[in-house]
């Protein structure tokens, strides 16, 4: 199996980003399995949860403010058609700070998709 197959089987598996895919692969030494279980051992060590929604382009700006205003989130990944489009790291609580460098991006997302779907990282 080839590289990029073995991240396209970790990202099925733990729904994790494809960069963290890629280094978990590289340290278990190309061992699509051990990455596998690598990574679902640090979630469980995780005080993080994600959850997985679907959203129509034209509400997606509104729908990742709503997400914000709710509290706890520490990762928006924006997806189409399961390719990550958007990563936005929540780090600050006010949502025009966090959302101002993303906003064209996310209203081109929003103009050339109909429907994203949105994994949200939250804490516990």
């Amino acid at each position: 199996m080839d590289e990029i197959r073995k991240i396209e089987y970790i990202i099925e598996k733990t729904k994790v980003s494809y960069e963290t895919a890629h280094k978990v692969l590289l340290n278990c030494n190309g061992d699509e399995i051990k990455a596998v279980e690598k990574i679902k051992e640090l979630n469980k060590n995780s005080s993080t949860y994600s959850e997985t929604i679907t959203v129509e382009g034209s509400n997606l700006l509104e729908k990742i403010k709503e997400i914000i205003r709710e509290g706890n989130v520490t990762k928006i990944i924006v997806k189409s058609k399961k390719k990550v489009m958007l990563e936005i790291p929540v780090t600050v609580g006010a949502v025009g700070v966090i959302l101002a460098p993303y906003a064209a991006a996310i209203g081109a997302i929003a103009m050339l998709v109909t429907d994203c779907t949105l994994e949200i990282e939250k804490e516990h």
